[in-house]
């Protein structure tokens, strides 16, 4: 067996050849038809004295391409592990012309993908902005009136008045659909409100979106369902068909209202609940806002950093991996997307070698008992609780042929992966307030 690769640094790729001659697979193969002798059954012989011959006849091109594509596979993966080449996906298969009745040799190509090497920034060569949302008292607002109106008395009245909901079915005027449910807030709306008050189960409002609510995409969006940029592009006419009228009754703020937002006894007091609201929603925001971070980290080290990519075979291998999901045309249509991936999975894994990043069996554990905990709402379980979980973890993690395992595995890792990004890139906080960052990151 010879094995020769024609690199091609400029391009990135490399073209593969496998040289094998009869001495190579023959013992292998003759090992295999005599193995087949005897389990092979043909009428008129009794089983396991089928002459070698028939068999060979009979079977022996199918079990010398079987062989031979094993002898392939690993001679290919033994040569790029030996050879220490970092490819791009597989190597592809070059189609040949080979004919097992009258070849004694054969040679064999594969097309590969080459990655580059390449450097990461220097530690604080990359700025990245952080927005930091202050809490203002409309968002305070916001949150209160969403605690009133789900822990609220709602009833169904006749007809609407100007604190009310219109629940029904909202689409372009004289649209062949049958529209999108929606729920709209009468006291949002900051245009013409007599024309939404007054209105019963049956009635059709006519009206001009963007005017309702003075071109505000955001609260269009809000109770539309509407993406912000479909929001800004609704002009004209649209028609409510409503549904029913709902109203709630906001739910007094003492302590059996406490209890339920947040359990028992977390808050005793109107003061305490305030400041509670404020805590959990400042919490829900940096949680947001430390998501929002890692993706900036992660476009400006993608943007940034200087990787070639093979494209030609990045696209033929894109198709082929994904043979019958993906054609040529949808490859070419969305490449800069696969390209991107492809570049963040290189400076991922390079940052994992450089940095000696592990996961070990015991951090996995452990953040799915985390979850578990948390889903019993028992973040604080005590140890003797906690260790007795164990088991119902690791069948968890071995579900779906581990599929779960990994999963929670590949988290942990890209967490690691992030928090070594950060202590590399200048992070600059910028206050913003809630409505600002809706918009920045919606």
């Amino acid at each position: 067996m010879n094995i020769t690769l024609d690199r091609n640094d400029e391009q990135l790729t490399g073209l593969l050849t496998v040289q094998l001659t009869e001495a190579d697979y023959a013992p292998t193969v003759d090992k295999q038809i005599k193995e087949y002798t005897k389990r092979a059954q043909v009428k008129g012989f009794r089983p396991g004295m089928v002459p070698v011959g028939m068999v060979k006849k009979m079977y022996g091109k199918g079990i010398l391409g079987e062989e031979i594509n094993k002898m392939l596979g690993k001679a290919v993966d033994s040569y790029i592990k030996e050879n220490n080449i970092k490819l791009l996906g597989e190597p592809l298969p070059v189609p040949s012309n080979v004919n097992f009745d009258t070849d004694k040799d054969f040679d064999f190509q594969f097309e590969l993908g080459l990655l580059p090497d390449f450097l990461l920034p220097a530690d604080g060569a990359l700025q990245v902005e952080r927005h930091r949302v202050t809490i203002d008292a409309e968002t305070l607002a916001q949150t209160n009136e969403q605690i009133a109106r789900q822990y609220g008395t709602t009833t169904n009245p006749d007809e609407s008045e100007a604190g009310d909901y219109l629940f029904g079915k909202l689409k372009k005027a004289g649209e062949e659909s049958e529209g999108r449910t929606v729920l709209l807030p009468i006291n949002k709306v900051t245009g013409d409100v007599a024309q939404f008050v007054g209105k019963k189960g049956g009635d059709v409002v006519t009206f001009d979106l963007q005017a309702a609510f003075s071109n505000d995409a955001a609260s269009i969006s809000n109770f539309s369902g509407l993406s912000k940029e479909e929001a800004a592009a609704a002009t004209g006419d649209y028609e409510l068909h409503v549904e029913k009228v709902n109203r709630t009754a906001a739910p007094e703020f003492n302590q059996e209202l406490f209890d339920k937002v947040f359990g028992p006894e977390a808050v005793s007091s109107q003061e305490e609940f305030d400041a509670k609201v404020r805590e959990t929603i400042q919490a829900n925001y940096d949680r947001e806002s430390d998501g929002a971070l890692n993706n900036g980290i992660v476009e400006q080290l993608v943007s940034t950093v200087d990787i070639k990519v093979p494209t030609a075979f990045f696209k033929k291998w894109l198709v082929r991996a994904n043979e019958g999901k993906l054609t040529p045309e949808k490859v070419e249509e969305h490449y800069a997307d696969y390209e991107k991936e492809l570049k963040w999975s290189m400076i991922r894994n390079k940052v994992v070698e450089d940095a000696g990043l592990k996961v070990s069996n015991e951090e996995i554990v452990n953040r799915t008992l985390d979850k578990i905990m948390g889903q019993f709402n028992m973040p604080n379980m005590p140890d003797e609780m906690r260790e007795s979980m164990r088991s119902y973890a690791d069948s968890f993690l071995k579900q779906e042929n581990g599929k779960n395992y990994v999963s929670e595995y590949e988290a942990i890792l890209a967490e690691k992966v992030l928090e070594n990004l950060r202590g590399k890139v200048v992070v600059t906080d910028k206050p913003v307030t809630a409505e600002e960052f809706r918009t920045l990151h919606s």
